[in-house]
């Protein structure tokens, strides 16, 4: 997978429909910058990005993941996997969103605990002491469990994408 290739195929695309790249920002929901990099071949789209690309502009999944128009167009099965695996990725988000947003309301409701101690002045007593402390471990604790889940999700993330990508390829040589 060429990702240069694939970002010239998208500007070609994009100019073929007369688009500015703030337009196709506008029709997939992302920003200008995501448009201006994918073109640039610096980073590529997420999977429900991808299919919704080549929908729009009318081009097999194949033939945007090659960066190039072929005249054979991608049998059924492998676009229902397709479709699948950008089911699985959406599907995952929803679920790391949900994780990631019930810790922070943890932390941020501990953090509202110690803040309130704090400024109450309350803390110079042993008992509330002791809950501001913990209130404050609880979000320092929060803070080292998004940063080493967020980190450790990307990373599956990507090998799951590149483990996808490489069956896609494999499909392509067989054929």
């Amino acid at each position: 997978m060429n990702q240069k290739r694939i970002g010239l195929f998208l500007k070609e695309l994009r100019k073929e429909k007369g688009l500015t790249q703030e337009q196709l920002s506008e029709i997939l929901g992302v920003t200008n910058r995501s448009i201006s990099r994918w073109e640039n071949g610096v980073n590529m789209p997420d999977f429900d990005l991808v299919i919704e690309i080549a929908n729009y502009f009318d081009v097999s999944m194949e033939e945007l993941l090659n960066g190039e128009r072929k005249k054979e167009i991608m049998d059924k099965k492998s676009e229902e996997i397709f479709l699948k695996v950008a089911d699985y990725n959406n599907d995952e988000k929803i679920i790391f969103s949900k994780r990631v947003n019930f810790v922070f309301i943890i932390g941020i409701i501990a953090f509202t605990v110690y803040a309130i101690l704090e400024q109450q002045g309350l803390t110079a007593t042993d008992r509330y002491e002791n809950i501001a402390s913990f209130a404050l471990g609880i979000v320092f604790g929060v803070l080292i469990f998004g940063v080493l889940y967020t980190s450790r999700y990307m990373i599956k993330i990507k090998a799951f994408k590149q483990r996808v990508l490489n069956w896609n390829n494999n499909q392509e040589k067989i054929h």
